[in-house]
């Protein structure tokens, strides 16, 4: 009989409390490194919350699971590992304080422990249900007001326009590298994050085809160098292949070069079927053809096959593959560059900027299938020499301009911080820029909701018929409107626990149908309050006086889905604050407006930075999917197979993953 645990709810309470403790340790834009040493002797020193939860030697298997949640959390959106552990602990110790609260009902269950579980999953279930249907509009109502929208042209723009803010708009990646590598470089990883995008920025094509084409090919993009300060990163021009020449050429000039990529091996042409070799016994050949004719008929063919390659005028091979001897030796004789072994994101991005098809087979080379290189030169980084390549006429097959980011780091585990880091940023950009909405229709039906239950506190029905006109747009263009950032430092927080009490407080005096409880939003609510409690754990009155400070921007008396306009748009908030009147509630409080008064730079400390509006909604759906799974274990089974890990392809290269493996 195999042993098994049963799981209480305390047992989750002190498994997620431990990671808890771990993380900790580095949350917050003061929180320090955390350094861990493996069997072999190596160090490894991070701030980033998924890679130190993962080298964690987890047994339990419930520690396991939620470690599982937070990486594939953080994998799609690249942020908020900490927060996500922060967070879930604070909802279970919430939960399991209300479910110890509820009226004793022993009698349908087999135990008080049983009872109690069964109310926590109720109110995990509550609370996913409530983020699934209504966490949405909440947040575009009661949140992304009071925050930024940020084009597209002003991350990307070299020049700023005039009513732009280019120091604003890079304080969203300041802030996120702040939190990974400190302050020190923060400014400087972010500007050069901003310049990448610059380069790779599609001209008439959507904002995420530019980030989507940084994340997927960012291990043939970046190239990492230890052993220099982090200052020295920079960008070159071109693609940087990392492999040396296994034939270099004996130009030493820059000057335009013919180039064909080869995906298999160069080899004589097939024979026929007369003309296969057959050996007999005792080493004697029984056709005509020996094997000394063979080589000799080998010979003549690979020199066809270089001959042709020269009448083309090609004059640099590039192969996925290692090429023979007699390739190399009759290729250096016709002075060609032969590069060997090239991985296959190396080759699929060349082959994008180039515009060309890799060759097969090699009597096929066509026209297509050669591409026009500005240079092909050696490029020494670091300790590591390479290939340095860049491509001609590219304006007119491409509207980008190609460039490399090369990382410096004083150490191997430093530079692979980095850049885990930046294409962690990438991933966060992505889901900034994705919109939140679902359906302008389904946020129109959920805003009369939510305005049909207060309609009671309003004194007249035109003003009614006024709140709800005026939130039907404020939804949708809430709902739908991308990259809606907010000041860091536990504005969202702050925010939505407000949003959250008052929506509580119309469900109570609602006479509709109840979708959720008013237990629930406090529950959530209150695990909110964790997130800036550690942020300023070091200054009790300072979480009071931001708090303060940022409640005193939402209206008085009123409840927070009727913001109505009674001023004009460009009243700046502080003059509001002294009348007692507020602008519009408009997620349309663009950078440009705020500039002319300076609101939020005092008000909200914009000093702290920015952080994503989306980053922080699929964060909490993130963690209440946690919740629920966590509370829905019952047992726990021992086994004693071994642990199946997924397995990694050997070409698999990239900095992140021999990482991995090495912590396994």
């Amino acid at each position: 009989m195999l042993p098994v645990d049963r799981l209480h709810l305390k047992h989750v309470l002190q498994t997620v409390g431990a990671l808890e403790a771990t993380v900790l340790r580095s949350f917050g834009p003061e929180g320090g490194q955390v350094l861990f040493t493996r069997d072999t002797g190596q160090a490894m020193l991070s701030r980033s919350g998924t890679r130190i939860l993962k080298a964690l030697r987890l047994e339990y298997p419930l520690a396991r699971m939620v470690v599982e949640c937070v990486w594939k959390h953080s994998s799609s959106t690249g942020d908020g590992s900490k927060t996500f552990i922060l967070l879930l602990a604070s909802l279970l110790r919430m939960i399991h304080t209300k479910a110890c609260k509820e009226p004793n009902v022993s009698h349908t269950y087999n135990s008080r422990e049983a009872a109690e579980a069964a109310t926590a999953r109720r109110f995990a279930d509550e609370l996913l249900t409530f983020a699934l249907e209504e966490l949405e509009d909440l947040i575009a109502v009661g949140v992304a007001p009071y925050g930024f929208c940020v084009s597209w042209e002003d991350f990307t723009a070299k020049s700023p326009a005039p009513h732009s803010d280019p120091h604003c708009v890079q304080k969203l990646l300041a802030s996120f590298f702040h939190t990974r590598l400190g302050r020190t470089h923060c400014d400087f990883i972010s500007n050069l994050t901003c310049k990448v995008l610059r380069h790779w920025t599609f001209v008439n094509d959507l904002p995420s085809s530019a980030l989507h084409f940084v994340n997927d090919n960012f291990p043939a993009l970046h190239t990492a160098v230890s052993g220099f300060p982090m200052s020295c990163s920079r960008l070159i021009e071109g693609q940087v292949i990392h492999r040396d020449f296994a034939v270099p050429c004996p130009r030493t000039e820059d000057q335009p070069v013919k180039a064909v990529v080869f995906s298999g091996y160069l080899q004589p042409k097939i024979l026929s079927a007369g003309d296969v070799l057959k050996v007999g016994c005792g080493g004697k050949v029984t056709e005509e053809k020996s094997f000394v004719e063979f080589s000799a008929w080998s010979e003549r063919s690979l020199q066809c096959v270089i001959a042709n390659l020269q009448r083309l005028g090609v004059s640099v091979l590039l192969s996925a593959v290692k090429q023979s001897a007699a390739v190399l030796a009759l290729a250096s004789q016709a002075q060609m560059c032969v590069v060997e072994c090239i991985s296959k994101d190396e080759l699929a991005l060349f082959a994008k900027l180039s515009g060309t098809t890799p060759v097969s087979e090699c009597w096929t080379i066509e026209s297509r299938n050669i591409s026009t290189l500005t240079f092909c030169r050696p490029i020494l980084l670091g300790a590591h020499r390479y290939v340095h390549v860049a491509f001609q006429d590219l304006e007119k097959t491409l509207t980008v301009e190609p460039c490399s980011l090369v990382i410096c780091g004083a150490g191997e585990g430093q530079t692979d911080q980095v850049a885990c880091a930046f294409q962690d940023a990438i991933r966060m950009l992505l889901v900034t820029f994705q919109p939140m909405g679902r359906t302008s229709t389904t946020a129109s039906k959920r805003t009369n909701q939510f305005h049909s239950s207060t309609s009671s506190h309003a004194s007249d029905h035109s003003d009614r018929t006024t709140h709800t006109s005026s939130n039907e747009t404020l939804s949708q263009q809430c709902v739908l409107e991308p990259v809606c950032v907010i000041p860091a430092g536990g504005t969202f927080e702050f925010l939505l626990n407000h949003a959250l009490l008052q929506h509580a407080r119309c469900r109570c005096v609602s006479n509709g149908t109840k979708m959720s409880t008013p237990a629930v939003f406090q529950l959530l609510a209150s695990a909110l309050l964790s997130v800036p409690q550690q942020i300023y754990s070091h200054s009790a009155r300072h979480f009071l006086q931001i708090q303060t400070r940022i409640l005193g921007f939402l209206p008085k008396d009123s409840h927070t889905f009727s913001l109505l306009s009674k001023q004009k748009p460009s009243t700046s908030l502080i003059q509001a604050c002294s009348t007692g009147e507020f602008p519009a509630a408009d997620c349309k409080l663009s950078m440009r407006c705020c500039r002319k008064t300076d609101v939020l730079s005092n008000a909200f400390m914009l000093d702290s930075g920015l952080e994503s509006v989306s980053c922080k909604y699929q964060l909490l759906l993130a963690v209440l999917q946690c919740v629920r799974s966590v509370l829905r274990v019952d047992m726990v089974l021992h086994t004693h197979s071994a642990l199946h890990t997924q397995s990694r392809r050997p070409t698999d290269v990239s900095s992140e993953s021999s990482e991995d493996e090495a912590e396994d």
